[in-house]
């Protein structure tokens, strides 16, 4: 269940994200081949920030030391346009020209994950920590 919610909330960000700033694009047609593209970016995003992300940090400990974190914004920047290549090679309708799109799209999907994350966390995961009881 907790996977599904993240799934979707991380779509919901980067559609927020795409519609946001001029160079994240996503060119399906229909809606639902739009959210059916944005759930498998979502997954594919997931993916990179679980086993690349934390790889990242560790050997970037000095930069993101030095830097006070703002290294972070590099490598979340540097994820997403990962992900959008991946998602090319895939033949997904979705596409992030360069840095500054990639940057200025981390960032927005970061707070609106974060954002979203802060009312679904407590009820849903919390339902989920009791076997759903309460």
């Amino acid at each position: 269940m907790k996977i599904l919610i993240r799934l979707v909330i991380s779509a919901i960000a980067l559609w927020v994200a795409q519609a946001l700033v001029d160079g994240i694009d996503l060119t399906a047609g229909s809606t639902a081949r739009r959210v059916l593209t944005l759930l498998a970016v979502a997954a594919i995003f997931g993916v990179i920030n679980a086993f690349l992300k934390p790889v990242i940090q560790v050997l970037g400990c000095a930069f993101y030391i030095l830097t006070l974190g703002l290294f972070a914004l590099v490598v979340n920047a540097a994820l997403l346009m990962l992900t959008s290549w991946i998602a090319g090679k895939l033949n997904l309708p979705f596409h992030v020209d360069w840095f500054w799109p990639a940057f200025w799209g981390a960032i927005i999907i970061g707070v609106v994950s974060w954002l979203l994350n802060m009312f679904v966390a407590d009820e849903v995961f919390d339902r989920d920590r009791d076997g759903g009881r309460g």
